[in-house]
């Protein structure tokens, strides 16, 4: 039985969370036609089925392959997009064990939570720069003067990629990410296909120059991660570097925007962690759960499965609302509000399971950084009284823009 939901209505754009309260309550497990999906809205769904080795990032590699709807097999693996599907669906997060294990092996080192304290400094210092050429007006547009640059920059300087090649990064990866919404036009996956081509050409060059002499960024470091003998090929080298662009740099963009909003409308928790900076590991946390930026993420159903009384298909796909699941009374006090010092907050906003997010501890410091900078720097912020137009997204939540007024200390 399919139940109406429209993603793109602008209401829901606006403001998904009632729509998501309405499915939890009834309709939990709800097909729909228009998606060729089964959506999830309660986290005791979503949570086990991340972690449940049935259900898959790639379907190629079991038999159930040959019972996948040929419409939405060529949605994930577009065929007049090869470069973007071999580069994009052959990275490692859509990639399935054990060729997702044996690359996963040899990056997530550079990802870890020691690692990424190791990066601070670089992000601390990007953030106060853009806050020091804001303070001559007292005012910044958030997203493209803040949010930005801090990862973009930070991850640009990891990657060994010049300055000035920087807004380029941005341009490809802006194009790349639109195909994996439904609402993406044949317009718009020709530019993220040719985004690829130039961001692998440029790749190319990068890895090339990086073999010959000796750096400590995070490229050379994937060149020379090896195990057991085993190293990166020069197509996984730069695949994992569009990765690193897409993921590091999209999300955490959205992210500090979305929480930038959350504070606004909440300045009691704001002032709570300026005056206890103890809170900032929980409060990353909560920012995250109360507003995830990923919305919803795809699995691929392997074997015939009856999950809670619904019968899910061998070679079909579901759909799990992250943000539903984060706002999931069941398991979450008080789930609309925002509490920064909630614990436990077993969000899944950084997926689950073999698939959990290779990044998510560069992620925390990133937010950490960003928001810690505000508060060091700011007594408030006021956000422009100015309709904000949201990304038409069910898989990513944000701002375009968000103007703000400071007051600095």
């Amino acid at each position: 039985m399919s139940v109406g939901f429209d993603p793109y209505h602008p209401e829901f754009i606006s403001d998904p969370y009632p729509v998501y309260a309405s499915l939890r309550t009834h309709r939990p497990i709800f097909y729909d036609e228009h998606w060729n999906l089964t959506f999830f809205a309660l986290h005791q769904d979503v949570e086990p089925i991340l972690r449940d080795r049935r259900f898959g990032r790639d379907i190629r590699h079991v038999p159930a392959a040959r019972r996948v709807d040929p419409q939405v097999y060529d949605r994930i693996y577009p065929p007049q997009y090869p470069m973007w599907t071999r580069m994009i669906r052959d990275s490692f997060i859509d990639l399935e064990p054990p060729r997702h294990t044996r690359i996963r092996r040899l990056v997530q080192w550079a990802f870890s939570r020691r690692a990424s304290q190791s990066y601070r400094r670089r992000m601390e210092t990007e953030a106060h720069r853009r806050l020091d050429v804001a303070r001559e007006t007292g005012q910044m547009e958030a997203i493209s003067e803040y949010a930005t640059p801090i990862p973009l920059v930070m991850i640009a300087e990891l990657m060994g990629v010049p300055a000035a090649d920087q807004p380029q990064l941005v341009e490809w990866s802006h194009r790349i990410v639109r195909v994996f919404d439904e609402g993406c036009t044949p317009e718009e996956g020709e530019a993220a296909e040719q985004a690829i081509v130039d961001f692998s050409d440029y790749m190319r060059e990068l890895i090339a120059s990086h073999r010959h002499r000796a750096s400590d960024d995070l490229l050379s470091h994937l060149i020379g991660a090896s195990h057991q003998g085993d190293v990166l090929s020069e197509e996984e080298l730069i695949s994992t570097a569009i990765l690193v662009l897409n993921a590091g740099h999209e999300a955490t963009v959205q992210a500090i925007g979305n929480g930038l909003i959350a504070l606004s409308a909440h300045p009691d928790q704001w002032r709570r962690w300026q005056s206890d900076r103890s809170i900032s590991a929980t409060a990353v946390e909560e920012l995250l759960r109360y507003d995830t930026p990923l919305q919803m993420f795809e699995r691929w159903v392997t074997e015939d499965i009856d999950w809670r009384g619904t019968r899910l298909r061998a070679g079909s796909k579901i759909g799990l609302l992250f943000g539903s699941a984060n706002r999931d009374p069941q398991s979450f006090d008080r789930p609309d509000s925002l509490d920064l010092g909630r614990v436990p907050n077993p969000h899944v906003s950084f997926g689950g399971g073999v698939h959990f997010c290779v990044g998510a501890a560069l992620a925390r410091e990133e937010l950490k950084v960003a928001f810690e900078v505000l508060l060091d720097r700011l007594r408030w912020f006021e956000l422009h009284d100015t309709p904000r137009q949201r990304i038409p997204s069910l898989i990513f939540r944000g701002v375009q823009q968000l103007p703000m007024n400071l007051e600095f200390a």
